[in-house]
């Protein structure tokens, strides 16, 4: 399970802060072990703050993928915690199509070809979510 003090240490080093909904919802995310949808963690977040509405995830949300904690998995429109958010890194997602499951896996130089070859195309990135969709291991038993 991701480390919640690592978490909170990491934004203060940053000079950010961990407000307490911004660190709710990391202990949801971290505690389910899966990619969740906004309204999921909503639904989730509401169960210890009541009065909490689609703008307190979404800004939460927000803050979370910007420092670098959390990511989004595009083709779900769902958020995972980053497996290594300490250190500058290039992931990949593997999506079970079965699932639903979503695993993180760092990647060595694979973006950066990406974005050489969109580079030497012409082609401003302004965003790049690798997803690579299949079937996991538990599913394939």
């Amino acid at each position: 399970m991701a480390d919640v003090a690592e978490a909170s240490a990491w934004c203060s080093k940053r000079g950010e802060k961990f407000t307490p909904t911004r660190r709710a919802v990391y202990e949801i995310l971290a505690r389910q072990g899966q990619a969740l949808t906004a309204y999921q963690l909503l639904d989730k977040l509401q169960e210890g703050m009541p009065h909490a509405k689609p703008p307190t995830i979404y800004r939460a949300l927000e803050f979370l993928q910007r420092v670098g904690l959390v990511h989004r998995i595009d083709s779900r429109n769902a958020f995972v915690v980053c497996d290594d958010f300490p250190h500058k890194h290039d992931s990949a997602f593997l999506v079970c199509q079965e699932c639903g499951g979503v695993t993180e896996v760092l990647l060595d130089h694979v973006v950066d070809q990406i974005l050489m070859r969109s580079e030497a195309e012409g082609f401003a990135v302004t965003h790049s979510t690798v997803e690579i969709r299949g079937i996991c291991k538990q599913c394939q038993n």
